[in-house]
This record gives structure tokens, C-alpha cells and sequence, in this order.
């Protein structure tokens, strides 16, 4: 699939669920979502439809996505059913990682690949802020429980926030010199709760390189540069939608929990898919790539999507 703008779209993110057992402070409101009636959401069988269609298209690699996956009910059916997919390459999956306790060895018997871990804080009194309900520890046994279950290269990802946790670099950068993780630091974007966060908030993360210039650039992955710290195991990657838009190479659809398929996380367009199959439905998710926008606006305005970022699967 080529869009109009010459780009190749490979990667699909399909959110299963607006809902999280966390309330992160730039994602959700203090109060939750309310869940929706029975059928609000995309059924197992809608997932594997939409994305059969979707690899027959040109789709190598899909991320599940939430709110959290993991509090999906039927999240090891919707695993098992795209996995059948015989052309899909890369089936992933990001959580908080406060279930995978319990999960982390059902989802790699289920077929997942690999697995992207958030953690924003290394603190305890920190995280259960940011949070507003988790605890630190969760997050820990929950990546030694993927580790345990076999998940390699395993990723973490840390939203960079000025004046909140931007003292903890150094901390996080440590954590590769004893672990084969990579730890991504990602730009704050002004939408959902944090649209109307001072300034200061919005740090870029070639900071990062600023403050330590001993981190050496090795080769890239997908939309992160990657730096290593002399010795280390693991890697740092550096993920800027702000300071340097990689708009320009950017590979990838949304489909919302809802059914609505998103050409780009900050645009407002929207294109229904619940109820098409076949061929129709095929030719809705190629109207989406030709109407994916050449780029966002986020150093100009905030986000110009109404929903929340939990609504669209980051």
C-alpha cells in the first residue's frame, strides 16, 4: 500500500480497549472511561477480519494496543486469531506490563513476538503519581514475568516529561548497562489532558544527548534512533514526533477500538469499518491510506484529533 505521498504502509495498530487499570496523567481523565455497552467494541471476529484484509493489503507487522490490552477480555482469542494469519510477519503488543504476571507466558504461547513494556518512572512514590493507581513493583515482576516467558529485546517506553522525570535519565540509561532492554525515551505531544500543559513539559529528547554525550549512535529501528552506552547490554532510543518529525517516513495505520480507522494519531478523519467485508472493506482501509495526511502540526497547535490518546492506541 502507497499512500499519496510515496510512503509504504506496512504496520497496523489495532487498540482493543479505551479502558486501563492505570490513570496516566497526559493519556486518561482522573476519572476513567466509562465502559460502553455490550458491542462497542470490535468483536474477535471483527479484529481477524479487518486485519486479514489489512495484511492481504500490504501489512507485515501488527501492534495491539489499549488503553491496556491486557484488561481486554478475549485478548488470547484476538492473539490467537491474527497469529493464523499466514502472511503476517510481526505481531506485538504494548502494555503497562502490571498483568503480564499472569499473561506474559499465554501471550507468547498465543503467538505474540515481542513486547513493549511503558515505564515512565524508576521511583515508587513517583510512578504511583503519574499513575494515579499503579504500583512500581507490578511493572518489574510483570518484565521479568516476559523474560521469564521468553520475550527477547524487550522494550521500554519512557514518555519524557520536563520538570517530571526528566531527573531519572541517568537512572534509565543504567538500567542498559546491566540488561539487554531498550529504553526509549518519547516526545510528550500536546493532546488529550496534557494539551494545555505549560511549555516546559514538552522537552525534546536530543536532550538526552546534551546532558550525556558518552551515548554513541549505533543503527536505527523503524522510527527510533538507537545510541548504546560504551559497554553496555542493552540500547537507548530516541523517539522525537516533536523536534524532528518523522512524519515523512511514518508506515502506519490506526484502527480505534470502535471500529475507526485513523490515517494519522492526530488527525480528526476517521473512516468507519464495522460492518464492510470483502472487497469493501479493502477498499475503505486503501481510502484511509490515500487520505492519510503528509504530516501533523504539533509545533504549530495541539493535536487536532478530539480523542484521547487511550482512545487511540498511542
Amino acid at each position: 500500500m502507497i499512500d499519496q505521498y510515496g510512503r509504504t504502509i506496512d504496520y497496523l495498530r489495532l487498540s482493543v480497549t479505551d479502558l486501563c487499570n492505570y490513570r496516566c496523567q497526559y493519556c486518561m481523565p482522573a476519572d476513567g472511561v466509562e465502559k460502553g455497552p455490550h458491542g462497542a467494541v470490535l468483536s474477535v471476529e471483527e479484529y481477524g477480519e479487518i486485519a486479514r484484509a489489512a495484511v492481504k493489503l500490504g501489512v507485515q507487522k501488527i501492534r495491539l494496543t489499549g488503553g491496556e490490552p491486557l484488561v481486554r477480555r478475549g485478548i488470547l482469542d484476538i492473539c490467537r486469531t491474527l497469529r493464523a494469519i499466514p502472511e503476517l510477519k510481526e505481531l506485538c503488543l504494548t502494555t503497562n506490563g502490571s498483568l503480564l504476571p499472569e499473561l506474559a507466558q499465554p501471550l507468547r504461547d498465543a503467538g505474540v513476538d515481542r513486547l513493549n513494556i511503558s515505564l515512565d518512572t524508576l521511583r515508587t512514590e513517583r510512578f504511583r503519581e503519574i499513575t494515579r493507581r499503579g504500583d512500581l513493583e507490578d511493572a518489574f515482576a510483570g518484565i521479568r514475568a516476559a523474560e521469564d516467558a521468553g520475550f527477547q529485546n524487550l522494550k521500554l517506553d519512557t514518555v519524557l516529561m520536563g520538570g517530571v522525570n526528566d531527573d531519572e535519565i541517568e537512572d534509565f540509561l543504567n538500567l542498559t548497562k546491566e540488561h539487554p532492554w531498550e529504553v526509549r525515551f518519547i516526545e510528550l505531544m500536546p493532546m488529550g489532558p496534557c494539551a494545555a500543559w505549560p511549555k516546559e513539559r514538552f522537552l525534546p529528547v536530543t536532550e538526552i544527548l546534551n546532558r550525556f554525550p558518552a551515548l554513541e549512535e549505533i543503527e536505527p529501528n523503524g522510527v527510533a534512533r538507537r545510541y548504546r552506552l560504551p559497554g553496555a547490554m542493552g540500547t537507548v532510543g530516541l523517539i522525537t514526533p516533536m523536534s524532528h518529525e518523522f512524519c515523512g517516513a511514518c508506515r502506519r495505520i490506526r484502527v480505534t477500538a470502535d471500529g475507526k480507522l485513523k490515517g494519522c494519531l492526530h488527525s480528526r478523519e476517521e473512516i468507519s469499518l464495522r460492518g464492510l467485508h470483502g472487497r469493501e472493506l479493502e477498499d475503505a482501509i486503501l481510502r484511509g491510506i490515500l487520505q492519510k495526511p503528509k504530516g501533523h502540526h504539533l509545533t504549530e497547535h495541539a493535536s487536532d484529533t478530539p480523542r484521547t490518546m487511550n482512545e487511540i492506541g498511542g
